[in-house]
């Protein structure tokens, strides 16, 4: 169970009063309604018939339309020049699952505060040299929870020049909620010393719903959409009020396990055999399109929440860059940039020779190299929990008692390891809360060991190339070494990406960082031995 001292974030205050001042619900949602015809169901079946399959028989069968959509009325006289107004606000779905809501907006201080990774204690101490002259070096932080995903995401160096602030200083550092409850735009002229420009809005699909019913699958333009891949960020931006949504995992129609994350579902379909969620060659989800094809989303019979986690916590690209065959921009207009792998980090460079697309040019060498984000799904596949059949939830959403006495599964997202009773004791019963963090930091030390000296390894290569081009070796040579650090870089950073520090799967990560420092030292040696050659050939002038 979560530690009692965990303290409620202040914007559940601003919740919670939402949901108090909100009109109380229809009939439907505390008396359900009796007949179908009564509640406006049946007229809008008339044309929604896969609303139809979802919801009648569901938990949610006899909630009427009118809970979540709007305008209804006028919507009917003209359903394609007028939509209905859908609430897909998190306040809603609490109005019953309060313990849910709440759970989600609680902040675990002893989690620790906001952390930039490129610092000696950092995950990536040395990112600055190894990831020039990407915009991540500007500032690239620790993950914090949830509920400050959006938040987090604007407000940092790295993004847009830093022109979202918190409103009120650092004192809003620990504020969630709505984005513009918290954050303001210091306007388009305001630009921090230091700091980059990124941002694009197929990354912010990830961190909110908000924008499910305005943007077309894959992120495509479209005249019935109003964002898409090469939209404005600051105006998708200024437009995203809420962190991740319960829309994203749960079906509002019929309350079945779900996903809506629209690269997942592509890399799903394209191979429902032999992706890292299938099992004797099947994968549960059926995917249902709507609006002829406008949005899909995949449902599941039980509940997987390896594939409701990756639709976020996975290796994707979002952003433009450039094709290995020849060079050429790989701009938002190209469906590349909203792309996921579902490969492991053994696969992920021949994956992206072969998808022909790279993320930049390091600043010293010229390597062509790939800036990872966040692979759990993929680290985690094939792990010796994952082969026990334990799930995402089972480790991060343990159940507890919520204050009405009522079990639920908490939404806060925990860490397992600064909760070991709670995540761990519940399968391994015979073991200690001591032996269980004994055994986790024990795996986490051997793989930040690892970390360190893959980090050592690529500076070197770094440093060794930069003083061979000085000495004048030769471009053909330069280009080997290039291709060292192009496979090292690789096998290094998709372990400063991935958030567990190597425990969703020890026995990858080794092999991987191993790898990482065996390419490095090749790669210094071919720099050397080329070295040692125009140094024998000066002597002999």
């Amino acid at each position: 169970m979560l530690k009692k001292n965990l303290a409620l974030s202040a914007a559940f205050a601003g919740v919670a009063a939402l949901l108090l001042s909100m009109p109380a619900m229809t009939t439907a949602v505390n008396k359900p309604a009796t007949k179908l015809a009564n509640d406006g169901r049946a007229k809008c079946y008339e044309c929604h018939d896969e609303v139809k399959a979802l919801k009648e028989g569901s938990k949610h069968a006899k909630l009427a339309c009118t809970v979540c959509h709007s305008k209804l009325d006028v919507h009917m006289k003209d359903p394609e020049q007028n939509k209905p107004v859908t609430t897909i606000d998190q306040a809603l779905c609490g109005k019953c699952h309060k313990n849910q809501l709440e759970s989600f907006y609680t902040i675990n201080r002893e989690g620790g505060a906001r952390k930039e990774k490129g610092t000696p204690t950092g995950r990536s101490p040395m990112q600055d040299k190894l990831l020039a002259p990407y915009g991540f070096t500007f500032e690239h932080n620790e993950p914090r929870g949830h509920a400050f995903m959006v938040i987090d995401q604007f407000a940092v160096d790295r993004f847009q020049g830093g022109r979202f602030q918190f409103k009120d200083g650092w004192k809003g550092i620990a504020k969630s909620g709505k984005t513009w409850d918290v954050l303001e735009d210091k306007g388009k002229d305001f630009k921090l010393k230091e700091s980059a420009m990124a941002g694009n809005p197929t990354c912010i699909q990830c961190k909110t719903s908000d924008h499910i019913l305005k943007m077309k699958y894959m992120g495509d333009k479209d005249p019935k959409a109003k964002w898409d891949r090469t939209s404005n960020v600051v105006e998708v931006a200024k437009d995203t009020n809420n962190p991740l949504g319960c829309i994203h995992c749960h079906d509002p129609h019929g309350t079945q396990p779900r996903i809506v994350r629209d690269a997942l579902i592509q890399a799903i379909e394209k191979d429902t055999k032999g992706n890292i969620f299938a099992k004797d060659g099947k994968t549960d989800l059926k995917v249902i399109s709507f609006r002829d094809g406008f949005r899909k989303i995949g449902i599941m019979k039980k509940t997987d929440s390896r594939m409701m986690c990756a639709q976020c916590h996975v290796e994707y690209n979002c952003g433009g860059g450039s094709q290995w065959s020849d060079g050429g921009k790989v701009t938002y207009t190209d469906q590349r940039t909203n792309h996921f792998p579902l490969k492991n980090v053994l696969q992920l460079l021949k994956h992206y020779k072969e998808l022909d697309f790279f993320d930049f040019k390091h600043a010293v060498t010229g390597a062509r190299l790939i800036k990872f984000q966040h692979p759990e799904a993929e680290t985690y596949a094939g792990s010796v929990h994952d082969k026990a059949g334990v799930q995402c939830h089972q480790c991060h959403m343990p159940k507890m008692r919520g204050k009405d006495g009522k079990m639920f599964s908490t939404h806060g997202v925990i860490k397992p390891k600064q909760n070991i009773k709670a995540a761990c004791l519940g399968c391994h019963p015979k073991s200690t809360v001591e032996e269980k963090q004994y055994e986790m930091e024990s795996i986490i030390n051997y793989t930040k060991g690892k970390m360190r000296k893959a980090e050592y390894w690529l500076g070197q290569l770094i440093d060794t190339y930069a003083a061979a081009q000085r000495m004048g070796v030769t471009e053909s040579v330069l280009a080997q070494a290039r291709e060292k650090h192009e496979e090292a870089h690789v096998l290094w950073e998709y372990w400063t990406a991935e958030n567990s520090d190597g425990f969703h799967n020890p026995g990858l990560a080794r092999e991987s960082l191993t790898g990482s420092i065996s390419a490095s030292k090749a790669g210094v040696k071919i720099l050397n031995d080329a070295m040692a050659v125009v140094e024998k050939s000066e002597v002999k002038k």
